[in-house]
């Protein structure tokens, strides 16, 4: 059968001759299925929702209040799931008041418009960056850029203590960097003393949190830039040469002074040696010349004649064994006297000295009755001349 041959009547289901060929109209249906709905709890009627025979049925209001409560029910605790992050806790606050238990991450429940669940992250890291400028000590001005890395370490006190905890840790690191940089010169800030600089920010600005109670944790703190202002940074260059040359210059002159040093000190400790060598070889020398003259002093004892003509003896070959020697035998009568002027000459140093003791055997010689005739010469000169 088709859809149009409802009963015989050619009736399409919106109440329409099958012959109509035209597009059903919007307005009539919605009409007539309004007209349903209102039967449906009113009572059923005949056609054009007039009241018929009994074939409707009504609905009690209790019954409708009650369809509708539940529905209302359920949808509010529909609405109470949510899904909790691995990397979040809810802090849950109960007409206002806050609760004791966080909710832990996974699927999770609570009465809708009753409790309010705030989800804070506890293990992102966040940061924020602040760039000052502020007076060291000794009244230079200074800009710093600042880094501040933290997270969440208690999400109670992250959601109830303070209003806005980013903005008042913001407040926070520029009050305690003021007063750091405040304790400090510019050198030490700006060189060697930035890792310094930062790691007391962090200690000082950690102590502002945890009296605010904020539930933050300071990670780290970076002092990612610190200098002069750009108005005079060429001034400051300027500066830093200068420092850097006087450094330069330092330097070389306590390497100097150190390789000076250090060759004096040696030089002092070869000297030192030499003299307790020396002092060593006198000592030594004096006990022997003293251990020998108690010898001799025995043998003396015993037999005084013979030492002391051994001892004569033997000062005279030490005496006479490098000098040039001229022995005189005068008892031989020899009235000839050659004396080798030229041997004597030629292992003798001074010819001065040479010319007195010639004197003073020319002299012997004449006081004996001898002639004195210079060896090697033929003719009358005298001794001083045939010398010069």
């Amino acid at each position: 059968m088709a859809w149009s041959d409802n009963d015989g009547k050619k009736q399409d289901p919106w109440g329409n001759q099958g012959g109509q060929q035209g597009p059903p109209d919007l307005d009539e249906s919605f009409k007539k299925i309004q007209n349903q709905f209102k039967n449906m709890f009113s009572g059923g009627g005949g056609k054009d929702g007039k009241k018929g025979g009994g074939k409707g049925f009504r609905l009690s209001p209790w019954i409708v209040v009650v369809i509708v409560g539940v529905a209302a029910v359920l949808v509010w605790f529909a609405s109470g799931f949510y899904v909790v992050d691995q990397q979040q806790r809810g802090v849950v606050l109960r007409l206002g008041k806050l609760q004791d238990d966080l909710r832990n991450p996974g699927l999770q429940w609570n009465p809708r418009f009753i409790d309010q669940v705030e989800l804070v992250n506890v293990t992102q890291v966040n940061q924020i960056s602040q760039q000052s400028q502020m007076l060291t000590i000794e009244e230079n001005l200074v800009e710093v850029d600042l880094e501040v890395q933290f997270r969440v370490g208690d999400p109670k006190s992250y959601v109830v203590q303070i209003r806005e905890p980013v903005e008042s840790l913001q407040h926070a690191a520029e009050s305690a960097l003021r007063h750091v940089v405040g304790g400090l010169e510019l050198d030490n800030i700006i060189t060697q003393g930035r890792a310094v600089l930062a790691i007391n920010v962090q200690r000082r600005l950690q102590s502002y949190i945890a009296r605010y109670q904020s539930g933050i944790e300071v990670d780290k703190v970076i002092i990612n830039n610190a200098g002069p202002p750009s108005q005079v940074q060429d001034a400051f260059d300027d500066v830093q040469r200068a420092k850097e040359d006087k450094s330069r210059f330092t330097n070389e002159g306590e390497a100097y002074r150190a390789k000076v040093v250090q060759e004096a000190r040696g030089e002092a400790d070869k000297i030192i040696a030499q003299a307790e060598g020396y002092q060593a070889q006198v000592v030594e020398r004096a006990q022997g010349e003293a251990d020998r003259f108690l010898a001799i002093l025995a043998e003396y004892e015993v037999a005084k004649e013979v030492t002391r003509d051994r001892l004569y003896i033997t000062a005279m070959e030490t005496v006479l064994r490098n000098v040039a020697k001229v022995l005189v035998d005068v008892d031989s009568g020899n009235n000839f006297l050659l004396l080798p002027l030229y041997d004597l000459l030629r292992n003798s140093a001074d010819r001065e000295d040479l010319l007195d003791q010639l004197q003073q055997l020319r002299s012997q010689a004449e006081e004996h009755g001898l002639p004195s005739v210079l060896s090697g010469t033929t003719s009358q000169t005298s001794t001083k001349e045939a010398l010069k």
